[in-house]
């Protein structure tokens, strides 16, 4: 049986404030978009600014075209898959282009990664609208 703080499966839910410090120590995430009304999940490199996940990429890819204004999901997780423990973090929100000025100096302090040339990519922000986070501990032996 489940209690206040594990899912049904025995899985810890993590609260708002636990899934928000992991996003900010991953890099690595997925963002799930819809594209030609089908689902497509893309790998991309993000930083967490002012609880948005801001990533770039480039307008004219399925990727560009599927963070224009909709809602979209990001995933991230860390499993160490030898000791059956780990974390994933889930948010929905809506992707939209990064244009607000305010925005440009923690941007340029934060590095954000480039796969393509600057001038080709457009910056991402997914507004953290949910966000659900689950952790497996390691299980004894019987």
């Amino acid at each position: 049986m489940a209690t206040a703080d594990t899912d049904r499966s025995g899985l810890e839910v993590l609260d708002q404030a636990e899934c928000l410090r992991l996003l900010a120590l991953a890099t690595l995430g997925r963002v799930a978009v819809s594209t030609k009304a089908l689902p497509m999940v893309m790998p991309v490199s993000y930083r967490l600014v002012n609880e948005q996940i801001v990533f770039r990429t480039r307008r004219d890819t399925h990727l560009g075209l599927g963070t224009h204004n909709s809602v979209v999901a990001f995933e991230v997780d860390d499993i160490d898959p030898d000791h059956h423990t780990g974390w994933s973090v889930v948010v929905t929100g809506i992707a939209s282009e990064l244009r607000d000025p305010q925005m440009a100096d923690a941007l340029d302090a934060i590095a954000l990664p480039e796969w393509s040339r600057e001038d080709e990519t457009r910056v991402v922000a997914i507004a953290v609208s949910m966000i659900s986070g689950r952790r497996t501990q390691q299980r004894s032996e019987p």
